[in-house]
C-alpha cells in the first residue's frame, strides 16, 4: 500500500483561493464562493473584508441545526450579491476528456460537484483508455450524485450504471451528461445497498465500481443509511459484483475516517485486490495550507 495526498493540477475553472475559520473560499469559473468548511481550524489567511469583498454569494447555515448528529442533514441559505446566478456551468478538461457541469446554488450549500474529486476521475479515464477491453467494459458508479465519475467513465468508452437514490439528482446528472456531449449511461433511482444485493444474487458482474458513500443518507423509499452500520455489507455486496483484473474506487468525506479504514474495508471484502493506492484528497490554497477533503482508496483486483 501507498499512502499519499492526491490533488489536481488540470482545473482551470476552479480555485480554492482561502480557507480558515471553518469557511473556504472557493472560485467557480467567474463565481467565488464562500462555504462553510469544518476541517478548516486554522486563521484565514486573507482578512475578513477581502473575503467580503470578493464573494459573489456566501453559505449560511441555518441556526439550531445539530450538525454532529448522525442523522444532520444541513440547511441554510445563499446570501447572494447583485450578478451571481441561481445556475451556471463549469468545465474540466484532462487529456482527450471534456466534462461540463451544470452548478447551481442548493438549500443544503452544496452546487452539484466535488472539483477534489477530479484526480479520481482522470484515473478512471487513464485506466479504461488503457485497458484492452474495448468494449463491453462496465462500470458501477453507487451514491453518483451528479455524475462526475461517471462522465469520466463514459467519456473513456465504459457502459455505466449510475446509481443514486435522489431522482432530482438523478436529472442534474443526466443534464450534466448531455452538457458533456456524452450519452448511453444507464440511469437507477434506488437505494445503492439494495441494488447491489440484487445484482450479487443475479449473478452481474461489473469492470469497474466506484463508491462514495454519504456519513448518512435516505433510499427513495425511505430506506435508512448510516454509514459505520452498512458500508461492511456494502463492500461485501460489491466484492462479488467486481471482474477479475476490474478495479475499485472508494472514496470517503466523513470527519475521524482515515484511509486506513478504507484499506481494511477493501482489504477484508476483496480478497483478490492486489494493488492498492489510498490517501488523501486535498486542494492548496493561495496561503499554501492544504485543506484535507476526504479520503481515497484506488485498487486493481489481480486476474
Amino acid at each position: 500500500m501507498n499512502i499519499q495526498l492526491s490533488s489536481s493540477s488540470n482545473w482551470q475553472d476552479y480555485e480554492l483561493i482561502d480557507s480558515g475559520g471553518s469557511e473556504k473560499l472557493e472560485r467557480f469559473g467567474k463565481h467565488i464562493l464562500c462555504r462553510p468548511e469544518p476541517q478548516a481550524v486554522w486563521k484565514k489567511s486573507l482578512p475578513e473584508s477581502e473575503w467580503e469583498k470578493l464573494y459573489s454569494a456566501k453559505y449560511i447555515r441555518m441556526k439550531g441545526i445539530e450538525t454532529n448528529r448522525p442523522d444532520a442533514q444541513e440547511k441554510g441559505e445563499w446570501k447572494k450579491k447583485r450578478g451571481m446566478p441561481d445556475q451556471w456551468y463549469l468545465d474540466y478538461r484532462y487529456n482527450k476528456m471534456h466534462l461540463k457541469f451544470r452548478l447551481g446554488l442548493t438549500s443544503f450549500g452544496h452546487i452539484g460537484i466535488f472539483p477534489e474529486q477530479a484526480p479520481n476521475w482522470d484515473y478512471i479515464f487513464d485506466l479504461i483508455q488503457e485497458n484492452p477491453i474495448k468494449k463491453g467494459f462496465r462500470v458501477l458508479n453507487l451514491f453518483a450524485y451528479t455524475g462526475g465519475a461517471s462522465l469520466a467513465a463514459s467519456a473513456a468508452g465504459a457502459e455505466v450504471i449510475h446509481v443514486d437514490s435522489v431522482r432530482p439528482v438523478i436529472t442534474w446528472a443526466r443534464e450534466n451528461m448531455e452538457a458533456s456531449g456524452l450519452k448511453d449511461i444507464h440511469w437507477v433511482v434506488e437505494d445503492a445497498l439494495k441494488f447491489v444485493r440484487r445484482e450479487a444474487k443475479r449473478g452481474n458482474h461489473y469492470h469497474g465500481i466506484i463508491l462514495d458513500p454519504p456519513a448518512y443518507g435516505r433510499g427513495p423509499d425511505g430506506e435508512k443509511w448510516v454509514l459505520q452500520d452498512a458500508i461492511q455489507e456494502m463492500m461485501d455486496n460489491c466484492s462479488q459484483l467486481l471482474e477479475p483484473g476490474g478495479f475499485v474506487l472508494f472514496s470517503l468525506y466523513s470527519m475521524g475516517f482515515s484511509s486506513l479504514i478504507a484499506e481494511n474495508l477493501v482489504n477484508v471484502s476483496f480478497r483478490n485486490i492486489g494493488q492498492i493506492e489510498s490517501g488523501e484528497l486535498f486542494f492548496t490554497d493561495r496561503g499554501k495550507r492544504k485543506l484535507p477533503l476526504g479520503t481515497f482508496l484506488r485498487g486493481k483486483a489481480e486476474n
